[in-house]
Order: structure tokens, then sequence, then C-alpha cells
């Protein structure tokens, strides 16, 4: 068994199913208690600490409703698969409206239980990271915006972000866009001395350059033409916290050199104004540009660069981190349902795989957007391969997506790379996660492909 396995519980009252699970799941990696009465189980919570609970709807005793009701109020933080061999749309979406991470129908295979415990299992090791870092870091650091992923890319933004944030340094933000840029500039200021002061943000592209400096640093009534009234300014509206630039790179040199003058003088102008006003503010930053190319090119201050990059902090493309996929999956379904306006559905393991080998040039914007749409236009409970966008399940738009988004540098065998990792993953998905078909599709030997998916951690 592996060190720190997950805990999974598994309730069923039919106790030759609950051998083969338990031998199942234990096989997997995973620490297993097995027990066939609901009463015990929950007698077993009290005692004990679980990962993951896994429970038969229909028992003599309690219902897998009731577990499920008592553990979203005595346990919240344990995910709950419920187990049935009497599906319906009726039943399922009660079951998701009452808060059951997934639902699974009697009979099913083994490859789709162990996929459901798996991201249930990321789920709960993510949910209880962020606990502990609540709990300990509760006093600097009221993260009331979750920055959702346990991939190694996103632990270390977290560090990061923890590290950064009860400073006074200026932070820039690098990442593509859609990568959640505005989400960890947030976190920053939660997790500083100055949570408790404004935090103001400025999208720098949006604006005009005229407008952009109005918007900035204010005017006096009468200094142009609409200047009807005194305004006060981004800046003087962030006094005493934080202010973030967006689309950093969009400056002029103008609005650089203005900026670098309030950065290093703490005071402003308004403008039309002669009176200097001083400004007590973190500027975090970000942009989707390439800085020190901008700087070497010289459309990029190079002493406005280095105010700003006093601490950096990169975010992976959502394609670098496709192991926290699932997690935004449910957290967007969560969002999203939390009205009642819309009801939950259940993504098939096939959908999964398509949605985990997509490219994702969007980030997580455009998974977002798209798990919008499909809980909006899919009829039913279930969202399914053919209910995905083209550009998701088509071959040939998966693999342009993965040629357009090479990097710029002419890295033969990075490149490479990136395009077998991509015709793999197409291949995976469509041959089912079966080896043998996926390895026929690619022209390849079994041992060959196996050796491929370690090499770019492709699989279940």
């Amino acid at each position: 068994m592996k060190d720190n396995a997950t805990h999974v519980l598994i309730l069923d009252d039919e106790k030759n199913y609950l051998l083969v699970l338990q031998s199942m799941l234990a096989d997997a990696g995973y620490m297993v208690t097995a027990i066939n009465d609901p009463v015990m189980a929950l007698d077993f919570l009290d005692e004990s600490e679980v990962d993951v609970l896994v429970t038969d709807m229909k028992m003599p005793t309690l219902s897998g409703l009731q577990v499920l009701e008592t553990m979203k109020k005595n346990y919240p933080h344990v995910p709950v698969l419920v187990m049935t061999a009497f599906g319906s749309i009726e039943s399922a979406v009660e079951i998701m409206k009452l808060g059951a991470f997934d639902y699974i129908t009697k009979p099913f295979s083994n490859d789709e239980l162990l996929l459901s415990v798996q991201n249930a299992a990321a789920l709960a090791k993510a949910q209880l990271r962020y606990r502990l870092l609540y709990e300990n870091m509760q006093a600097r650091f009221d993260m009331h915006e979750i920055i959702i992923g346990h991939s190694k890319g996103i632990e270390k933004v977290l560090d990061m972000v923890a590290r950064a944030a009860p400073s006074r340094s200026n932070v820039l933000i690098l990442g593509e866009s859609g990568t959640g840029k505005e989400l960890v500039a947030r976190a920053i200021h939660l997790g500083s001395p100055r949570k408790d002061g404004p935090f103001i943000s400025v999208n720098c592209m949006a604006l005009n350059p005229g407008v952009l400096e109005s918007e900035l640093f204010g005017h006096e009534k009468g200094s142009f033409t609409g200047a009807v009234a005194l305004r006060r300014g981004r800046f003087e509206l962030a006094n005493g916290g934080t202010l973030f630039l967006d689309e950093i790179g969009e400056l002029s040199q103008d609005m650089q050199v203005k900026l670098l003058r309030v950065l290093q003088d703490r005071k402003l102008e308004r403008v039309g104004g002669t009176e200097e006003i001083e400004v007590d503010i973190r500027i975090v930053a970000a942009t989707n540009k390439d800085l020190l190319k901008a700087v070497e090119d010289k459309s990029f201050r190079d002493d406005l660069y280095y105010r700003l990059n006093v601490v950096q902090i990169s975010l992976p493309a959502l394609r670098e981190r496709r192991e926290d996929i699932p997690l935004l999956i449910n957290h967007f379904m969560g969002k999203l349902t939390k009205d009642g306006a819309l009801a939950p559905k259940k993504f098939t393991m096939t959908a999964l795989d398509y949605l985990t080998g997509y490219e994702w040039p969007g980030n997580i914007r455009q998974l977002e957007n798209i798990i919008e749409r499909c809980l909006v236009m899919v009829p039913g409970d279930t969202v399914d391969m053919p209910d995905l966008p083209p550009e998701v399940r088509d071959e040939e738009l998966q693999l342009k997506s993965a040629i357009d988004l090479l990097p710029v540098k002419l890295d033969l065998a990075a490149t490479l790379d990136r395009l077998e990792a991509a015709l793999i993953r197409r291949a995976m998905a469509k041959a089912e996660f079966v080896q043998v078909k996926a390895a026929a599709l690619l022209g390849l030997s079994k041992t060959l492909l196996q050796y491929k998916l370690k090499k770019y951690s492709i699989g279940h």
C-alpha cells in the first residue's frame, strides 16, 4: 500500500459486492474500509478520517440519499459517490442537487468507478490543502476566492502567493489570457496587511490612452471637455490597498513614464491639476506578453519593468496542468448550478477524456464557457463526447490547436514531443483508453505506447 494512501469508505449491504469493490480499490493503491451497515458506517466516520465515501443507494436501514444528506451536514469536505441500480434522470438530478460528487449506475465498468474515485480523491486532497492553508495562515491570508488545483504548477503558485502576500513588494504576474491572473492578484491582496483596504482593478488594454490617464490619475473639474466635476482616479481610490494593473504590456510610452513617476515618488497629479497627491498603494501588474522581450525591443521601459518585477509569479496554462481539469469542471458545475437555474449534469468518462486531452488555447475561461454551454444546451442529465463543441472533439481541429500553441522558439525536440503527445492523447480518447486499440491506430507496439504514455504522463 502507498504511503499516505487515500482512505476510501465503501458502503453496500451486499457483502459479495462489497468484497469485490474492496479488492479492486485496494489493488489500485487505496486504503479501503468496507462496511455493509449504514448506521455502523456513520458511527465509523465519527471516529475515523475518511477521504472519499462510496455508497449504495438502496439499503435496508438507511438509503443512500439519507447517508448523503448526513454527509453534507456533518462531513461536507468528504466527496460522496452514489451507486444505484435504479438509474433515472430524476434520481440523478436529486442526487447531484443534494451534493453528491458523482453517481454511477450499476452495472458499471471497473475503469468508470476507478476514474470517479480518482477524481473524488483529487478533490479531497485539494480541499485538505486549502483547509490547512486557511488554518495556518488565517491571521494574514484570508483568501475568500479559491485557486482551484493540486498540480505541481498550481502548488508552486500558491506557495509564491503565500510568500509574497505579506510583503510590500510589487508583483508581476505572467500568464496566457484566461489563466486566472486577477484571481491570483486578489489572493495576494487578501493575504496582505492591506486586505482591509480596497482592491482596485484596471484593464490597461480596455481603455484608450487618453481615457486611461484620467482613469488612473483622475481629473480636475474643467480640465477637458466633459470634465464637469472633479474625479478621483484609481490610484487615489486604491490608497491604503492594492492596485491591479492588468495587461500592463499595453501601456503607451507616455503612460509608462507617468506610472514610473508614481511608483518612484508615491505622488501624482490629477489631469489638469497642479497639486501633488500622496498615495500609499501596492502595485500588482499582469500581462500575457513577454515583457523582457518588449524591454529588449525598446517598447517597454526597462526601469519600469524592474520596478514592477520585484516578485514574479508565472501561471501555468491549463494544458500544462491537465490533472486539475476534473477539479475545475466540478467547481464550475457547482458555481453554475448554485442558484438552481441550471441542473447539474454528469460527464461521461469519454467526454472527460476529450476535455482533459484538449489543448485549451483559452485556458480556464474557455473551460468555464464550455461547461456552461453544456449545462444550457445538452438535453438530459449526461454530457457525452458528441455533446462537446467541435473544437474539443474534432481530431483535426485538436491537432491544429496543438500546432498553433507551439512555442515561438525553434526547438525541434520539444516541438516534436508536443505534437507526439497531442496525437497520442487523441488516439487514446478515440480508442476509449484501450491501449491495444490506441497502439493500432498509431501504428505502434503496445510496449512502445506504454513507454510514451509514461513519458508524457497520459492516462487515467
